[in-house]
């Protein structure tokens, strides 16, 4: 079942424009769009940064905030949606927090979880994350020339999340000069 804030808010997304999976290669910090989704605000609350496109269309998910100028990214199997949608209420608390800070080195990925890919959404093709070990796909629209709208699927459920993302430099969030200019990934 969605609400009217769920429907406003799809609609919205509805009328950006596409995005091809060529301009989604970079390094995005994101916040979520409130939308009256069970996930507003867990994903902040547990220290979300973005997501990460590499030339050869592979993704890193689910990229969080480790340390100061550390980046990790999360394998998204650790925590099946199903399970994640009915306790995103838990998800919002301070236990949740200090919780996932302990557990996010446990839950490190050893690899790229998700495949960037042009997918049909209402008639258009747009560019499309899909993750590797999850019945989830994001889609992305433009807002403007440095922001993106996200808009996450999963599959069987209805209601979407969405979020925003624009693109940083990694240099900006990594607290130091690195090799290869990306920021330290643990």
């Amino acid at each position: 079942m969605t609400n009217d804030q769920q429907l406003k808010t799809i609609a919205w997304f509805g009328s950006l424009p596409p995005v091809l999976p060529t301009e989604m290669v970079g390094l995005w910090q994101g916040e979520g769009i409130s939308s009256g989704h069970p996930l507003d605000g867990v994903l902040e609350n547990l220290q979300w940064f973005g997501k990460r496109f590499h030339a050869d269309f592979r993704a890193d998910a689910l990229l969080f905030q480790w340390q100061t100028g550390r980046l990790i990214a999360l394998e998204p199997s650790f925590l099946p949606i199903k399970l994640a949608l009915r306790l995103a209420a838990v998800g919002r608390t301070s236990i949740a927090r200090n919780w996932f800070s302990y557990v996010q080195k446990a839950c490190r990925a050893r690899g790229t979880t998700a495949m960037v890919e042009l997918r049909k959404l209402d008639g258009a093709q747009t560019a499309a994350m899909v993750y590797d070990s999850q019945p989830i796909a994001d889609y992305f629209k433009r807002i403007c020339d440095d922001q993106i709208a996200g808009m996450m699927a999963v599959e069987g459920d209805a209601r979407r999340y969405f979020f925003r993302l624009w693109r940083v430099e990694p240099r900006i969030i990594s607290g130091g000069d690195h090799s290869n200019g990306s920021p330290r990934n643990d």
